[in-house]
Parts: C-alpha cells; structure tokens; sequence
C-alpha cells in the first residue's frame, strides 16, 4: 500500500486530494485522479488519512491498518459503492472490519469509509509494492550505465 501521509480529505469538497504544497495561508492540492488544483484555507477542516483513526472495541485503530487489513482481503479490488442501501453497507463493514465499536462507527461512517478505500484502489494505493520495486529494480538494471565526461585539459597543457 503506498503512503497516506500526503492524502487528505478536505471538508465541504468531494472525493480525495494529494497535498502539493504549504503555503502562508492554507494549502495547495489536487484531486487524486487529476484536475484543477485547490486551495484550502487554514480556516477549513483538512484531515489527512495517515493520522485518522476508526473506533474498535479495544480502542482506536489507524485509518491506514485498516484500509490495509481490508485491501488485503479483497485482494486490491474495490468494495460496495458507498451509496449502497444502509444494510448491506453495515453487513460489508462488519465482515470486513470485525472488531469495529457499534456504539461509535456509524453508518455514515461505513460509508465514507467504503468511498474513500474505492477512490484509493481505483487511483492504484493497493498495487503490490513488492512487485512494483522488483520491476523497477529490473528496469534499472536493463539501463546502460552512463559514461563519465572526460575531465577537463589544464591550460597549457
């Protein structure tokens, strides 16, 4: 799974944004599936998915365990929309993420959570890393190695 630490969700806009930069007075980012950058004032809410947490039985559990522990068991594919009727939404989540506390995790909760994990699986967050290194790796080796420029004559030589 690739990093969540420059993935946010910002209030009042839909869908998932990758942080470009800081500035002065807010940040900079861009839709996860590309388009116009936006910029979000340090008066709105912007959350970044790395340090959220999910309420369970025996406490929190970050965000990220979890969008892992489910990419996992459904191998990387997507899960159901997140517009689906309110019980087979709630029995998804509860297949998926058994320890979830029922008191806390609501059902909006089930839902936002099954639309951002469907938005990071169709952006490629739960690709292989292994697979993709050794491939880069790969590609490495197949490159030829560039030559170092001749240095440079002395005057008078």
């Amino acid at each position: 799974m690739n990093d969540l630490k420059h993935v946010l969700a910002i209030a009042g806009r839909p869908g998932l944004f990758q942080l470009v930069a800081s500035t002065r007075t807010g940040l900079v980012a861009e839709p996860l599936g590309g388009g116009a950058r936006v910029s979000a004032s340090a008066r709105q809410q912007v959350h970044v998915l790395d340090e959220m947490a999910l309420y369970t039985v025996e406490g929190e559990r970050p965000l990220r365990e979890v969008f892992a522990a489910v990419g996992e068991a459904l191998k990387g594919q997507e899960s159901v929309p997140h517009n689906a009727d309110s019980a087979v939404v709630t029995a998804e989540f509860a297949k998926l993420v058994t320890d979830y506390d029922d008191s806390k995790v609501y059902v909006s909760d089930m839902r936002k959570f099954f639309q951002w994990y469907n938005a990071l699986v169709r952006y490629g967050f739960f690709a292989d890393a292994p697979a993709e290194a050794g491939a880069a790796a790969a590609g490495a080796k197949a490159k030829p190695a560039k030559k170092k420029a001749a240095p440079k004559a002395a005057d008078g030589e």
